[in-house]
């Protein structure tokens, strides 16, 4: 499928977008991507075809679509945090229903939306594709988002034939990380020694790499209106600092901190970041979301799909060997 015809990709230019984009040539895949002007173009590799525009304007959207045999739709806004959270929910929802009809208007034969384990609810850890969270429940405006956004492509699965398959990535690190992500952040804090401390939640790690190549195995072999995790590793905060420091060669943080005491400084530092027009790296809802441990099962991939991933360690080693090389 993807070495056939013209494959899209929105969102190219993000952490997995790009590593998606990377795998896509190395099979020799016709790539399009499409992309805003203020995008950087970082992970774009020279030889694909670039088209400007953006998943909120329909006919950049219809203009990128034509001729397109196959669409990974990964164009997202990803942030735990927003003062305003109306252009998250246009992207993340009014983009994704842009981009679904313009696929079925196009024909395309088939489409992977990437969707992510935040729409799983985390109390059934670790989390299986059955276990959804209801929009009522979501903490965040980005968990909301996402939420609605695979609803509405379940529907236009079930309603109106849209072929598509819908993957949901945990926690991704590696190479790429322009932005970076959130867990990207968590590496350059640690990396220049500014998480000494830590709270007691958990996350799933998964090689970017390995995102992607799930991202393609769903493409080739996932069933239509199926959804897969694309997870990796389930572990602490903490035991992520301590390969972190192993990696880096600093010492691991030693003291565990309640979240209580956190709030009223998240809250500070939301503050600053609406007059800074910056993310803070500690903000209620992720403190909020840190009360559960957001561990995954992705044995449906694994078995489904061919899915693999390797170990936390090497992530890390090359998040690690990545964010250092883009300092020097």
């Amino acid at each position: 499928m993807v070495s056939s015809g013209t494959v899209l990709v929105t969102g190219a230019s993000g952490f997995i977008g790009g590593a998606v984009v990377k795998r896509l040539r190395a099979k020799g895949a016709a790539v399009r991507v499409l992309v805003r002007q203020s995008s950087p173009r970082d992970n774009v590799p020279a030889d694909c075809e670039v088209l400007i525009g953006d998943v909120t304007d329909r006919e950049s959207v219809r203009r990128a679509m034509a001729g397109v045999s196959a669409l990974f739709h990964l164009a997202a806004d990803y942030r735990l945090w927003a003062p305003d959270p109306d252009p998250l929910m246009r992207v993340n929802v009014s983009g994704t229903e842009i981009v679904m009809r313009e696929a079925l208007r196009a024909g395309v034969a088939r489409v992977v939306h990437t969707s992510s384990v935040a729409t799983l609810d985390p109390d059934s850890a670790p989390c299986t594709e059955s276990d959804r969270l209801t929009p009522e429940r979501a903490v965040g405006a980005y968990k909301l988002s996402k939420i609605l956004s695979e609803r509405l492509v379940e529907r236009m699965v079930a309603d109106e034939g849209l072929p598509a398959v819908i993957v949901c990535p945990s926690a991704p690190l590696g190479a790429g990380d322009v932005r970076p992500t959130p867990t990207g952040r968590i590496v350059c804090e640690a990396m220049r020694g500014g998480m000494p401390a830590y709270v007691d939640t958990g996350l799933n790690i998964v090689h970017v790499e390995d995102v992607a190549d799930g991202h393609i195995a769903a493409m080739e072999v996932g069933e239509i209106g199926e959804r897969y995790i694309l997870g990796g590793e389930n572990l602490t905060l903490r035991d992520l600092l301590i390969e972190i420091a192993r990696v880096t060669g600093r010492p691991p943080p030693r003291t565990k901190l309640p979240r209580w005491p956190l709030m009223p400084l998240a809250y500070a530092s939301e503050i600053v970041a609406r007059f800074a027009g910056s993310e803070p790296f500690l903000n209620r809802e992720s403190l909020r979301l840190s009360a559960k441990r957001m561990y995954f099962d992705d044995s449906k991939a694994r078995h489904a799909l061919g899915y693999k991933a390797r170990p936390t360690a090497d992530a890390v080693a090359d998040a690690v060997r990545w964010f250092a090389g883009r300092r020097r």
